[in-house]
């Protein structure tokens, strides 16, 4: 099934309202792609997509992906090495799984919110935001072939 066909446009809207709301208290950026399917080990396809999102060109590299595959029934949620250092696996492991718990129950939105909650949560913590914070990156959810469009510099107040 198409992603298309997962998530409704309106829900596509509230989870880009739902990272904006997590990006308010801080200076790290969160991103959701989704795709249809993965083929690849579905850490090292994030990877790429973060890359080709350029996610690691933050200037604290304090960027979250969450990515899901949904016919492959495959996601994963990683971080850049400056969020990574401070939660350590056992955060992405959590998350994770809780973002499984909704996502058994065929809730993929839940899950996707639940992600991206708990991500703003430790970025709140551990990156707060400043008076001179931007928004380094789109709150855009991306779906299939990466088009990066130019970054959209606001303030998150």
């Amino acid at each position: 099934m198409p992603v298309e066909e997962f998530f409704s446009v309106g829900d596509l809207k509230k989870i880009e309202d739902a990272i904006f709301t997590a990006e308010l208290g801080t200076s790290g950026e969160l991103r959701v792609h989704l795709e249809d399917t993965c083929n690849d080990d579905v850490l090292d396809h994030a990877a790429f997509i973060f890359s080709e999102l350029e996610m690691q060109k933050t200037e604290l590299r304090n960027g979250v992906l969450i990515y899901v595959a949904v016919d492959s029934q495959k996601f994963a949620i990683i971080g850049d090495v400056g969020i990574h250092q401070k939660t350590g696996p056992h955060f992405w492991n959590e998350t994770r799984n809780a973002m499984n718990t909704h996502f058994e129950k065929s809730d993929f939105f839940a899950g996707l919110c639940e992600g991206v909650k708990r991500a703003g949560a430790q970025l709140q913590l551990f990156f707060p935001v400043s008076a001179t914070d931007i928004n380094e990156l789109s709150n855009e959810v991306t779906i299939g072939r990466i088009r990066v469009s130019p970054k959209k510099k606001r303030r998150h107040f």
